[in-house]
């Protein structure tokens, strides 16, 4: 376990999480279904990568498993990225 990779903390910096989602509306969806989070500013989705990348901003610290779970919840999947990844 790890502070850093378990979490999304509050910042500029955010999480990335790549989705097996391909179509616009479902990466609209699974953006407005994390959005429904508490503490959660900001999700940015990067359309020109594959498999799809989704950056996470919050203002407060948010558990990388409660994303993943409301992003199966639209019937996809998301995996958190290594927060040092880039």
């Amino acid at each position: 376990m790890c502070l850093l990779s378990d979490n999304v903390i509050p910042g500029n910096r955010g999480t990335s999480f790549g989705t097996d989602a391909k179509e616009e509306t479902d990466l609209k969806n699974i953006q407005k279904s994390i959005l429904s989070i508490d503490g959660i500013k900001e999700v940015l989705i990067n359309f020109s990568v594959f498999p799809r990348e989704l950056r996470v901003f919050s203002n407060k610290m948010i558990p990388v498993q409660l994303i993943e779970t409301k992003v199966k919840s639209v019937g996809f999947h998301a995996v958190s990225k290594d927060s040092f990844y880039k």
